[in-house]
Protein backbone atom coordinates (compact mmCIF):
# COMPACT_ATOMS: atom_id res chain seq x y z
CA UNK A 1 0.00 0.00 0.00
CA UNK A 2 1.35 3.45 -0.91
CA UNK A 3 0.05 6.87 0.78
CA UNK A 4 -0.94 9.72 -1.48
CA UNK A 5 -0.43 13.09 -0.01
CA UNK A 6 -3.03 15.29 -2.14
CA UNK A 7 -2.39 18.79 -1.36
CA UNK A 8 -3.24 22.47 -2.57
CA UNK A 9 -7.10 21.29 -1.81
CA UNK A 10 -10.14 24.08 -2.25
CA UNK A 11 -12.25 25.01 0.84
CA UNK A 12 -14.90 23.39 -1.32
CA UNK A 13 -13.17 19.78 -1.74
CA UNK A 14 -15.03 16.95 -0.69
CA UNK A 15 -14.07 13.49 0.34
CA UNK A 16 -16.55 12.18 -2.38
CA UNK A 17 -14.83 14.40 -4.88
CA UNK A 18 -11.51 12.86 -3.93
CA UNK A 19 -13.35 9.35 -4.23
CA UNK A 20 -14.40 9.75 -7.56
CA UNK A 21 -11.07 10.91 -9.24
CA UNK A 22 -8.70 8.05 -7.48
CA UNK A 23 -11.45 5.33 -7.17
CA UNK A 24 -10.50 5.26 -11.45
CA UNK A 25 -6.51 4.33 -10.62
CA UNK A 26 -8.16 1.16 -8.04
CA UNK A 27 -9.71 0.60 -4.70
CA UNK A 28 -8.90 2.56 -2.20
CA UNK A 29 -7.92 1.53 1.22
CA UNK A 30 -8.13 4.48 3.11
CA UNK A 31 -9.09 8.24 2.54
CA UNK A 32 -8.29 10.95 5.30
CA UNK A 33 -9.12 14.97 4.56
CA UNK A 34 -7.14 16.85 7.15
CA UNK A 35 -9.61 19.06 9.31
CA UNK A 36 -8.43 21.74 12.10
CA UNK A 37 -9.99 21.64 15.55
CA UNK A 38 -13.05 23.72 14.68
CA UNK A 39 -13.73 20.84 11.84
CA UNK A 40 -12.31 23.67 8.81
CA UNK A 41 -10.63 21.69 5.81
CA UNK A 42 -6.76 22.00 6.29
CA UNK A 43 -6.32 21.80 1.89
CA UNK A 44 -4.73 18.27 2.01
CA UNK A 45 -5.55 14.38 2.17
CA UNK A 46 -4.02 11.16 2.31
CA UNK A 47 -4.94 8.51 0.44
CA UNK A 48 -3.94 5.20 0.37
CA UNK A 49 -3.75 3.20 -2.84
CA UNK A 50 -2.06 -0.35 -4.41
CA UNK A 51 1.49 0.98 -5.19
CA UNK A 52 1.19 0.30 -8.76
CA UNK A 53 -2.32 2.59 -9.16
CA UNK A 54 -0.50 5.10 -6.73
CA UNK A 55 2.09 5.56 -8.95
CA UNK A 56 -0.03 6.00 -12.46
CA UNK A 57 -2.34 7.99 -10.31
CA UNK A 58 0.70 10.25 -9.74
CA UNK A 59 1.53 10.70 -12.72
CA UNK A 60 -2.27 10.91 -14.21
CA UNK A 61 -3.22 13.81 -11.90
CA UNK A 62 -0.23 15.95 -12.80
CA UNK A 63 -1.54 19.44 -13.35
CA UNK A 64 -5.30 18.68 -12.88
CA UNK A 65 -7.51 20.90 -11.90
CA UNK A 66 -9.95 20.35 -8.72
CA UNK A 67 -12.73 23.02 -7.47
CA UNK A 68 -10.76 25.70 -9.27
CA UNK A 69 -7.14 24.31 -7.63
CA UNK A 70 -4.55 22.55 -9.34
CA UNK A 71 -3.91 19.92 -6.74
CA UNK A 72 -0.37 18.46 -6.24
CA UNK A 73 -0.31 14.81 -5.61
CA UNK A 74 3.07 12.90 -4.33
CA UNK A 75 3.95 9.61 -2.73
CA UNK A 76 3.37 10.54 1.25
CA UNK A 77 6.93 10.13 2.97
CA UNK A 78 7.52 8.90 6.56
CA UNK A 79 9.47 10.66 9.03
CA UNK A 80 12.25 8.23 10.55
CA UNK A 81 10.73 8.95 13.95
CA UNK A 82 7.47 6.67 12.24
CA UNK A 83 5.50 10.13 12.38
CA UNK A 84 4.51 11.59 9.01
CA UNK A 85 6.06 14.54 7.38
CA UNK A 86 2.61 16.76 6.44
CA UNK A 87 1.93 20.17 6.07
CA UNK A 88 4.00 22.81 5.72
CA UNK A 89 4.25 23.87 8.97
CA UNK A 90 7.06 23.06 12.03
CA UNK A 91 8.31 24.93 15.17
CA UNK A 92 8.29 28.48 14.60
CA UNK A 93 11.07 28.57 17.03
CA UNK A 94 13.55 26.68 14.73
CA UNK A 95 12.29 28.97 11.45
CA UNK A 96 15.39 31.38 10.42
CA UNK A 97 14.13 35.20 10.92
CA UNK A 98 13.45 36.76 7.45
CA UNK A 99 16.36 38.78 5.83
CA UNK A 100 16.55 42.07 7.04
CA UNK A 101 16.05 40.90 10.89
CA UNK A 102 18.81 38.34 10.96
Amino acid sequence: MTTLLVGNLSPKTTASDLQTIFSAFGEISSLRMARDEAGHARGFALVDLEHRAAAIAVQALKGVELRGRTIDVVVDRPLSDGGRQVGRGGSSKHRKPPIGQR
